[in-house]
């Protein structure tokens, strides 16, 4: 059912802020929809794992949609990185840019892992107008990365005084150090990030 901004919750059996804070449980924090469940009933409230479920699929794009332009500005270095996940038993890769503080800029979920993948990605970072043009993007040693920042600049997409800055170990180093902060920063998040996408085809 289509959300109004009159009446976002019409016909719902709860009231709004009780399914807001359901959704937000279960976006926020690394919990599947039983264990929201089990809160909501440890408040009194009886609460089927999946009428969350449906609360999550109606109200989290939305949540997105009206939250980012209230969010923290990122700033113009950026770190990308994708890992591969299994969703409902089948292999998918997850990529997610991160800004040098760790906030999130994007994320993406995609069958393969090559240049058409990753220009799909930048394409979807590029075109929101809260991200700002980055002034240097790091990666891994992913040849599909060049590739699609090529693609990108010649179409005009992206301004050709964009960097990119290849590192062998982006997404496998843990070190805080310098020359493992993108790697830190970006393999952090996607854990978080994968473990949202695996949950969300639970139930």
């Amino acid at each position: 059912m289509p959300i109004t901004a009159a009446q976002p919750f019409k016909v719902r059996q709860y009231a709004g802020e009780i399914i807001l804070t359901a959704v937000r449980w279960y976006l926020r924090y690394p919990l599947a929809y039983e264990h929201v469940a089990e809160l909501l009933a440890e408040r009194g409230l009886a609460v089927d794992a999946s009428c969350i479920w449906r609360w999550v699929q109606a109200y989290a794009a939305e949540l997105n949609k009206r939250c980012r332009p209230h969010l923290k500005a990122t700033n113009k270095s950026y770190r990308v990185d994708e890992t591969y996940i299994k969703v409902k038993g089948q292999e998918k890769y997850l990529y997610r840019a991160v800004d040098s503080t760790g906030q999130t800029i994007d994320f993406l979920l995609t069958a393969k892992r090559d240049a058409a993948a990753a220009k799909r990605f930048f394409r979807r970072v590029f075109r929101s107008s809260c991200n700002p043009i980055p002034r240097v993007i790091n990666v891994d040693k992913n040849p599909a990365y060049p590739a699609a920042i090529r693609a990108l600049k010649r179409e005009g997409t992206l301004p050709r005084r964009v960097r990119l800055r290849q590192r062998k170990y982006l997404k496998t180093s843990s070190s805080r150090t310098t020359g493992g902060e993108e790697a830190y920063l970006a393999s952090q998040g996607l854990r978080l990030v994968s473990k949202r996408v695996a949950n969300t085809g639970r139930n």
